[in-house]
């Protein structure tokens, strides 16, 4: 079992490879059914004749997927308290059926508060198997802090 991450392990710069997760048709007609009932993400046909010519997955769902592979890398062993905030989520690219999604979580600021508690700023990527960008996520958490001790 790994050690747990508190914040005072983290620092700006430091990247965690999040593995890859592979979206299925399945999943992005499901998913658009239940969340986001947009034609695009839930009627083959109609995606067709769309500008993406095709099935893509809600933005939303490539965010949870996100959410998934920064759990299983990252956060299942942090003593993370909540999230605080999502500052940005940006789409940058349509995610299509059968595309293996990467990902990626870069610290960019670790702010220790008084409180044994730290302010936690991040950056989540997703990357396709071309090396486009899908997704990009801007966001706080909050995170034990453990304090020096004599």
């Amino acid at each position: 079992m790994s050690r747990v991450l508190y914040a005072e392990h983290l620092r700006p710069g430091a990247v965690f490879a999040l593995g890859s997760a592979k979206i299925s048709r399945e999943e992005i007609l499901d998913f658009g059914r239940r969340f986001d009932p947009l034609p695009l993400h839930t009627d083959e046909d109609a995606a067709a004749g769309s500008r993406f010519g095709g099935l893509i997955a809600s933005g939303f769902h490539t965010a949870a997927v996100l959410q998934r592979l920064m759990v299983d890398a990252v956060f299942s062993r942090a003593a993370i308290i909540a999230g605080r905030e999502i500052s940005s989520l940006r789409m940058r690219a349509p995610v299509r059926p059968e595309d293996v999604l990467h990902g990626t979580l870069e610290i960019v600021e670790v702010r220790p508060r008084d409180d044994g508690t730290a302010v936690v700023r991040s950056r989540g990527s997703l990357t396709n198997d071309s090396g486009t960008v899908v997704l990009e996520a801007h966001g706080e958490a909050l995170w034990e802090h453990r304090r020096a001790g004599p």
